[in-house]
């Protein structure tokens, strides 16, 4: 496949995003294929994976913003934040209602400085957190500023277990969110279930199961249907000017769709009547 366009899968619980992606690439013939933001091992829900050419848009999606639905349970805990590592801590005498946890969301809405797991994907001079935590190393990890737009508590699903809805900026590790709620209540957390259901635009109810896309029953997304601007259609001399990087005439102000030959080339951007493609997708 040479179609240079946008997968939505809806990842299943157990499968890293790497091999979902891999998948897919085989799957559909294509030349190259990636993601706009990963899902750990444990994760389920919508990851957009990039075909072809599309793999040249992650830097524009990445600091897009994402809900998650998840389910915490408090007065245990592990290594990982997860339930991919041992339970290390149980506190049988919690007894958590509703009422408690909702007197401290509050607290957790807005910019704020998380401190990433110590199993996470972070680089510590060249080496990630997690093979360090693996050797028993602690990584020197330092906080990030993220924000929290929306912490909603759905339901209580059993004894000292929540179920959220967390709307969010990139980077935001909802891990250490269930660690730094658990904290607040003064006592510790294990994150049971994560399900992604946006990334930016995206939905998981538009997505496809792995086994949906092995029978051919999907839909792909074409990238001039991403962005909301006014096409501009270029000739072939100024498709060469823009090709080797370099400034074309342009009446207009502002940014636009380029088109040569009815080919999607990106993203332009006019300023002071000279148009530059700022986001290259040929």
């Amino acid at each position: 496949m040479q179609e240079n366009a946008i997968l939505l899968v809806n990842k299943e619980r157990g499968i890293s995003s790497n091999k979902v992606v891999n998948k897919v690439k085989f799957l559909l013939n294509a030349s190259k294929t990636g993601h706009l933001g990963t899902l750990d091992v444990l994760g389920e829900g919508v990851l957009p994976v990039t075909i072809n050419k599309a793999t040249k848009l992650f830097d524009y999606f990445l600091e897009k913003d994402k809900e998650y639905i998840t389910v915490f349970k408090f007065g245990q805990t592990s290594p990982t934040l997860d339930l991919e590592g041992e339970l290390t801590k149980e506190d049988e005498s919690l007894n958590l209602q509703e009422k408690d946890v909702k007197k401290v969301l509050s607290k957790f809405i807005g910019k704020q400085n998380q401190m990433p797991p110590q199993f996470s994907a972070k680089k510590i001079n060249g080496k990630k957190a997690y093979q360090l935590a693996r050797e028993g190393k602690e990584a020197n990890l330092l906080a990030k500023e993220i924000s929290i737009y929306n912490l909603e508590l759905l339901e209580k699903t059993d004894k000292n277990t929540f179920k959220f809805k967390v709307l969010c900026s990139s980077g935001t590790y909802i891990r250490s969110l269930c660690r730094d709620i658990a904290t607040e209540l003064s006592t510790c957390g294990v994150m049971q279930s994560i399900i992604r259901t946006k990334c930016g635009e995206f939905q998981l109810k538009n997505s496809y199961s792995l086994k949906e896309i092995e029978k051919g029953n999907f839909q792909l997304i074409r990238l001039e249907n991403l962005f909301d601007y006014e096409n501009m259609e270029v000739n072939k001399e100024e498709f060469s000017i823009l090709s080797n990087g370099a400034l074309i005439d342009c009446e207009k102000e502002g940014t636009f769709k380029v088109y040569f030959d009815k080919q999607f080339l990106g993203l332009g951007q006019s300023v002071n009547g000279k148009l530059k493609i700022k986001l290259r997708l040929f």
